[in-house]
């Protein structure tokens, strides 16, 4: 990396609360306690790093109450969902639904998203999470109709797994454009 780019890497070991939670603090949709819980724990400069930053507020969300990962998982919107369509999405969420095209969903995959969201959070309680970047609609459709028969404990693993990875996304774009 050429000094001119180090120069202007973010490095949260360095920021203020309130750049922390301006940067950081949407990682996890609608969730900034993670982010706050980071730094209060004391930032040091193995956050600076993708990888060191998403330890760190994965290991803030593995560590919480059932209650809190729940109320977490039920801070996410529906894929294709109400919030979409009224444009009520984050921005952050807006721009991964989009990625995967779900903003131009036919009129039946609209409606079979519909059913599956409302099959799901009657079954779970809390909506279908999937990192869509880099998917279609029909590979996303594909797995919510696998996801919707889990077991309850298995679909509550495998959505925090999701949130997980969604985070790990929007970290990777907050800091790479941080540096370009």
């Amino acid at each position: 990396m050429e000094p001119a780019n180090e120069n202007r890497r973010i490095r949260p070991s360095e920021m203020t609360i309130e750049e922390f939670l301006n940067a950081f603090g949407g990682v996890y949709e609608h969730s900034s306690w993670i982010a706050e819980a980071v730094f209060e724990g004391g930032l040091t400069r193995d956050f600076d790093t993708i990888a060191g930053l998403h330890d760190a507020l994965r290991n803030v969300v593995d560590n919480a109450s059932r209650e809190k990962q729940l109320a977490l998982l039920r801070a996410h919107p529906d894929l294709a969902g109400k919030l979409a369509v009224s444009g009520e999405l984050t921005a952050e969420s807006t721009d991964e639904q989009a990625s995967a095209q779900l903003d131009k969903c036919t009129p039946e995959e609209f409606e079979e998203f519909q059913s599956l969201n409302d099959t799901y959070k009657g079954r779970f309680h809390f909506p279908y999470i999937l990192a869509v970047r880099d998917r279609n609609r029909q590979e996303i459709l594909q797995n919510f109709r696998s996801r919707v028969n889990n077991s309850p404990d298995t679909e509550f693993a495998e959505a925090l797994k999701q949130v997980h990875r969604i985070a790990l996304l929007r970290i990777e774009t907050i800091m790479q454009d941080k540096t370009e």
